[in-house]
C-alpha cells in the first residue's frame, strides 16, 4: 500500500493532464473521475467496498469542483466517476477491478 500513497499526488496530477482537452486536439466528450483504492490480500475487506455513497457524491462534488475552478465546459457527454480496486496477493501480480460509472 505504500507505493499507491507514495504515488498518489502523481497519479492525480497525471489523470488532471490526461483528460484535459484543447481545441485543436479533443480526448474526448467525457470527463472520467477515477478514484483508485488499493490494499493486502487479506488483510481489509476488498477495496471496492471502501467507495461508499457519501465518498461517491464527494467525488462528483471534486468533479464540479475541478470544472469550476478550471474553467472548463461541463463536456457533452457528462462527467463519470469510476472506480478502479487494486488487491495485493501474497504472491503473485495485483488483482484489479474496474466499475464503472459508480455514481
Amino acid at each position: 500500500m505504500r507505493a499507491a500513497t507514495y504515488n498518489r499526488p502523481a497519479a492525480t496530477e497525471r489523470g488532471i493532464a490526461q483528460g484535459w482537452n484543447t481545441a485543436s486536439s479533443p480526448v474526448g466528450d467525457t470527463l472520467v473521475i477515477c478514484e483508485v483504492k488499493t490494499r493486502r490480500h487479506g488483510a481489509y475487506e476488498h477495496p471496492m467496498a471502501a467507495v461508499t455513497p457519501r465518498k461517491a457524491e464527494r467525488l462528483r462534488r471534486l468533479a464540479d469542483c475541478w470544472l469550476d475552478r478550471s474553467g472548463t465546459p461541463a463536456p457533452a457527454g457528462g462527467v463519470r466517476i469510476d472506480l478502479v480496486g487494486v488487491v495485493l496477493p501474497r504472491r503473485g501480480a495485483p488483482v484489479l477491478t474496474h466499475a464503472r460509472g459508480v455514481a
